[in-house]
């Protein structure tokens, strides 16, 4: 059965009302889109963040009229309404559909993120199983593969390793799988501990190796290896607390960094590490070295 598909595109603050009325005019389901491809970082305990540019896209059955839907909207919004568009689409598994669009993804010469919907494309690899969620990082964003590489590219085995921000707990995860050895995530968010905890149960980390903690709790001993994928501004503002936490010859990853932020990060940690080149993809940063002091292993 075909069904009749009705695209708004909408600002967050129309979101909550037009999903009410849509659904009111009997939507079988409701759904938002990002118009232009922006992330979502980690959104606040309880809410559900939008892009500033949305499309709404609202299902209806094949015999409703897009004119009387399109009428009775106009009534309710005093005869103005968002930019729209309507189709008739083919029937089929949704569900199905949404999962084609997730395949497996290569982060430099070992490491592969797998939807658990997929084989491993190289079973002998380092493969992380991991779904695809709106907030807490899959690797498609490029902040998040940019630290992938950087991990893929380091000698982990037996290096201890804070993950600061850890979401999903990809990038601790990754770094376990890739030989860490004690390995710490921390997040403001407890949703994000909870599905780092349940990430790491999934692909097999024991609880001993992973310690996850909200940012109070979590012990200051410094690390071998730190990384945080979080924005420039708390970075700059955290940089003391980030410089004590990566032992002296350590190493040390940031992301989420736009280009034009770059600077400001930089000028941040230059005084206390051996910044590398600055590593680019899409418009975003990432910047990493070694800390200054005593050499280490």
């Amino acid at each position: 059965m075909p069904w009749l598909q009705l695209r708004l595109a909408i600002s967050p603050d129309q979101a909550e009302v037009l999903e009410d009325e849509l659904l009111t005019l009997g939507a079988v389901s409701v759904t938002f889109m990002d118009a232009e491809d922006q992330p979502i970082f980690e959104p606040d305990l309880g809410t559900t963040p939008l892009w500033s540019n949305t499309h709404l896209l609202a299902l209806f059955e094949a015999d409703q009229q897009p004119d009387e839907l399109l009428a009775q909207l106009r009534l309710w919004h005093d005869d103005t309404l968002p930019d729209y568009s309507h189709e008739l689409i083919a029937d089929q598994d949704w569900e199905r559909s949404w999962m084609a669009d997730f395949t497996p993804l290569r982060f430099g010469r070992r490491l592969w993120i797998v939807p658990s919907w997929h084989k491993a494309p190289e079973p002998d690899a380092v493969n992380l199983l991991l779904d695809p969620g709106l907030a807490f990082g899959t690797g498609t964003h490029p902040t998040t593969a940019l630290c992938l590489e950087w991990l893929d590219g380091q000698a982990l085995e037996g290096c201890s390793l804070v993950d600061f921000g850890c979401g999903s707990g990809i990038l601790a995860i990754a770094a376990l799988l890739l030989g860490a050895g004690p390995t710490t995530g921390t997040d403001i968010d407890p949703q994000a501990l909870q599905a780092s905890r349940d990430n790491a149960q999934r692909n097999g980390i024991a609880d001993a190796d992973l310690s996850l903690y909200l940012p109070a709790d979590m012990p200051q001993t410094p690390a071998d290896v730190v990384v945080a994928n979080i924005l420039a501004g708390p970075l700059v503002d955290l940089a003391e607390q980030l410089t004590r936490l990566v032992r002296p010859g350590g190493r040390l990853a940031l992301s989420g960094i736009l280009r034009e932020q770059a600077d400001e990060v930089l000028a941040a940690y230059r005084s206390d590490f051996d910044l590398d080149p600055v590593a680019e993809r899409d418009g975003w940063i990432r910047i990493s070295g070694r800390r200054l002091g005593a050499a280490h292993g």
